[in-house]
């Protein structure tokens, strides 16, 4: 279902439609106005700059999170792997001396 919410994003009204609920959607567009407040301030351009210099940005950041995030996924595969192979390991070492053990006993 879902959620309409009005926000004020440097000072123009928007309505945002989305599944989200209204706190998450108000955070987004926070973000947003946050993000244009700062490029208008510093770097002096007009409000339609200052969007396509917003978009730029979060699309970088957004951009190096996801590489970020690929590179943890890949990073707990490999640490994953590996504690399977030490459990393959052991398993193979506890048969080993399973064995070792039983052939004491018969002697």
């Amino acid at each position: 279902m879902a959620n309409r919410v009005t926000m004020g994003i440097c000072g123009q009204d928007y309505t945002l439609v989305a599944d989200e609920n209204a706190s998450y959607m108000e955070k987004v567009g926070a973000m947003v106005d946050k993000k244009m407040r700062e490029l208008m301030d510093t770097a002096h351009v007009s409000r339609s700059d200052a969007a396509v210099l917003a978009a730029i940005n979060l699309a970088d950041e957004l951009l190096k999170n996801q590489e970020a995030s690929e590179n943890l996924r890949r990073q707990l595969k490999t640490y994953l792997d590996e504690a399977t192979a030490a459990k393959n390991e052991a398993s193979d070492l506890k048969r080993q001396l399973f064995k070792y053990q039983q052939r004491g006993d018969r002697r």
